[in-house]
């Protein structure tokens, strides 16, 4: 009787033992440092295991669907994105999943041009597709509460990092992104643009402007000063960046007599005043740049012939044009070179 009760025990001891190694040891299948599953909002708990399954990401399938049921997980799924590190074990797991222990994204954003570049990004880091995020930046009743329009949604923008979890909605990131926007306009900024009868939206956008216009920083608020003098004497921005946007061409060097013609609200050659919206989401430093634009008479700017970033800048349209022909005759030797040496 004992002899039997001990090998019961034994039996006991190497079943539980078992067990244990299957839960609590290493529980994945692949070698890479980590694996990362995206648990898409609505995914049953067939569907999750379909994809473990497919990206072979378990030792142990039917374990880890006998655990997940005694931890009620399989009723419980969670959206997100998880990291599983190599060697992970089945309960650490699903406790994580079950939890809802996310990794967080960073939507790390630079200069952007158009609202598509921004849903784009969106819908490369986050569950919500670019289409719906798209949707909602193109809703003026969605953007209502924000005082914006599908003109100036893109106003609210700032070159940052956002942190987010992956199933973030689009209504969440975009209140995220505006709340930065609230951060910047500090009282000082709100009165550095009333001061040059601008308010935080066409401040913006004439940044947006000058940020195209030039990456030198010791030019930035004088180019700012231009469009200033050019706004307040009822003159064209005529700005070269701005036909780009209308053309949606950005690789652009040279702006033709043709081009000026585009048909578009964002042609400032056509239309007096600043564009609707702007026309890339500028640094925080140039619209800066633009809030402390120092007081200048000058009213023309064209780029230095030695093709240093830097611009000349006028008061009157003939030196100007003198400028201007030295840059161009700068460029036409440029590109002739250039020629010279893709055709040899």
């Amino acid at each position: 009787m004992k002899k039997i009760f001990l090998s019961l025990l034994l039996v006991i001891l190497i079943s539980a033992a078992f067990l244990g190694w299957k839960f609590l040891g290493p529980g994945t299948e692949f070698s890479d440092d980590r694996y990362f599953l995206y648990v898409k909002t609505g995914m049953n708990f067939d569907q999750l295991n379909e994809l473990l399954e497919k990206d072979t990401v378990l030792r142990s399938p039917a374990y880890f669907k006998w655990l997940a049921k005694k931890m009620d997980y399989n009723t419980s799924i969670k959206a997100g994105k998880y990291e599983i590190r190599r060697n992970m074990n089945l309960v650490s797991m699903l406790r994580m999943l079950k939890n809802g222990r996310q990794t967080p994204v960073n939507l790390v954003i630079t200069k952007l041009r158009t609202k598509e570049d921004l849903a784009g990004l969106v819908g490369r880091k986050l569950e919500s597709d670019s289409a719906s995020f798209l949707a909602y930046l193109l809703n003026n009743d969605s953007l209502k509460q924000f005082n914006l329009d599908t003109n100036t949604v893109m106003t609210a923008i700032f070159p940052n990092t956002y942190t987010y979890f992956w199933n973030t909605t689009p209504t969440k990131v975009f209140k995220k992104l505006f709340a930065e926007h609230k951060v910047f306009w500090t009282e000082d900024r709100l009165q550095k643009a009333e001061a040059h009868q601008l308010n935080p939206v066409s401040a913006y956008i004439l940044a947006s402007i000058v940020e195209e216009e030039t990456n030198q920083k010791d030019d930035k608020g004088k180019v700012a000063s231009v469009y200033l003098n050019r706004l307040a004497a009822g003159m064209k921005l005529a700005a070269d960046p701005t036909v780009k946007y209308a053309l949606r061409n950005f690789e652009l060097k040279r702006i033709y007599d043709k081009y000026l013609l585009t048909e578009s609200p964002y042609n400032t050659y056509r239309y007096a005043g600043l564009p609707p919206g702007p026309i890339c989401t500028p640094s925080p430093e140039t619209i800066d740049a633009v809030l402390n634009a120092p007081k200048t008479n000058y009213l023309y700017f064209v780029a230095k012939p030695d093709f240093s970033g830097y611009s000349n800048f006028s008061e009157n349209f003939q030196q100007h044009i003198q400028y201007a022909k030295q840059y161009q005759k700068a460029l036409d030797e440029e590109m002739k070179i250039a020629n010279e040496k893709t055709t040899k």
